[in-house]
């Protein structure tokens, strides 16, 4: 038998806990955090970092007061809040006791942002606890944090792996275009298992980059921060859906039900607050004017996702949408619940979404993060779990997304090695599923066929 498998509870007491920083997918400094046990096992675990960032979720330390390294982007001081003040709390205590080990560092962190410790640093040493508990456990990563989610001592006996929702165009902060809605995401619904779905998406992705260049040009190939085509010469929303169409039909796949698609519209980035009114596609739209269009694009495309159709602090233009389209579109918040569970149950009272966008980073800690899936789940709303724009190749993202049962996962397009590192992270614990002492996984394929 493993080692691990028959180890002690006291193999989990955390002997030391140390950072440092890396570099995110941007370039960026970010925080990786190392987690060591009294047993001899290590867990690392790194923070993601978003460029389309909610206001209300949680506070990055970076170190804005020391321009002459990394342009003030550099993380020493959350690096030093883990090595200093995180490790004099949780050295000694069990890492096998998520919940605790979170509150405590919330507690001396004393804000609802934290903004003391910072969330970079506060949410790597969360996961590289979730990470050494499930190796001393001698289990997977998202059978642990099953456990946690579903308040049990065993995974639940059957799990499900997510529908992967592509990013293969980039807009609005992820790249250097005119383009403002943020996302244009694919869906494969229509395949059999997240295998499939991931050579589908895959597909379409390198299809799309031979119409864009023989249409446009090379330029039109160029790629945004989550591994999508960036198209400088493309202005317009329409068009994009256009050549994604193009895509998924040369390559004999059916629109609506082999693939639907999803935008990301982050819309507090493109909303003018001098003469409020949003910017979009060469016009200038009130609050009514774009819901009407966001109903448009629906009637021409099979749009069944959009995320952040309006600015995030104006709830009532999220219930209008939902409203009037979530009987068979899903209507997903993320800058305006940022993650956190008590904005996700008001949004649930006001009927403000159906979905939800669930980013570990937002709230600091993996306890808080499944807090919000459990509210969101609750009420039967689709989770969709996400990465950020800025990314490592830490694949624990994927973990997470199968852990919750998340209905969807966010990881960028095909392509780009942080990127393919989630998807291939899921398809190899689908391909687990053969091994008797797991439990049985299924696709959830039709969670966005509303």
């Amino acid at each position: 038998m493993d080692v691990i498998g028959v180890m002690s509870i006291d193999g989990c007491v955390i002997k030391s806990v140390r950072a440092r920083e890396i570099l995110d997918s941007r370039g960026t400094p970010t925080v990786e955090a190392e987690v060591c046990t009294n047993s001899g096992i290590k867990a690392t675990a790194s923070t993601p970092s978003g460029a389309s960032t909610g206001k209300h979720e949680a506070i990055e330390l970076r170190d804005t007061n020391d321009m002459s390294r990394f342009l003030g982007r550099g993380v020493l001081r959350a690096v030093t809040n883990v090595n200093e003040k995180i490790a004099s709390i949780i050295v000694g205590r069990s890492c096998d006791n998520q919940q605790e080990l979170d509150g405590l560092v919330s507690e001396a962190d004393g804000t609802e942002n934290m903004g003391i410790l910072g969330a970079n640093a506060t949410t790597a040493v969360s996961m590289a606890c979730a990470k050494a508990a499930a190796k001393i456990r001698g289990i997977q990563l998202y059978e642990h944090i099953s456990e946690l989610f579903n308040c049990t001592e065993s995974p639940k006996n059957v799990m499900t792996t997510p529908v992967p929702l592509m990013n293969i165009v980039n807009g609005g902060k992820h790249a250097g275009s005119e383009l403002a809605l943020q996302e244009f995401m694919i869906a494969p619904v229509g395949a059999r298992n997240f295998s499939e779905a991931v050579r589908m998406g895959s597909e379409i992705y390198h299809e799309l980059k031979i119409i864009l260049s023989n249409r446009i040009g090379k330029t039109a190939v160029n790629v945004g921060d989550e591994g999508g085509f960036a198209p400088a010469p493309i202005k317009s929303t329409e068009a994009v859906l256009s050549y994604i169409s193009d895509a998924v039909e040369k390559h004999g796949y059916s629109l609506g039900s082999d693939v639907v698609f999803g935008i990301d519209c982050a819309a507090s980035n493109f909303w003018n607050h001098d003469t409020e009114h949003y910017h979009i596609d060469g016009k200038s739209l009130d609050t009514g004017e774009l819901l009407d269009y966001y109903r448009f694009l629906c009637e021409l495309y099979p749009i069944k996702i959009i995320e952040d159709p309006f600015r995030e602090d104006d709830p009532n233009s999220f219930v209008q949408i939902t409203s009037k389209l979530a009987g068979k579109t899903c209507i997903v918040g993320d800058d305006i619940f940022v993650s956190h569970s008590a904005r996700i149950d008001e949004g649930i009272k006001l009927g403000a979404a159906n979905s939800v966008i669930i980013k570990v980073n937002q709230v600091g800690s993996l306890t808080r993060a499944l807090e919000a899936s459990r509210t969101a789940s609750s009420k039967s709303w689709t989770i969709v779990a996400s990465h950020r724009s800025g990314e490592t190749t830490d694949d624990w993202l994927a973990d997470f997304a199968v852990g919750i049962g998340s209905d969807g996962i966010k990881s960028g397009a095909p392509a780009r090695g942080e990127r393919a590192a989630k998807y291939n992270r899921i398809m190899q614990i689908e391909e687990s599923k053969y091994e008797l002492s797991l439990p049985k996984l299924v696709f959830k394929s039709n969670g966005f066929l509303k």
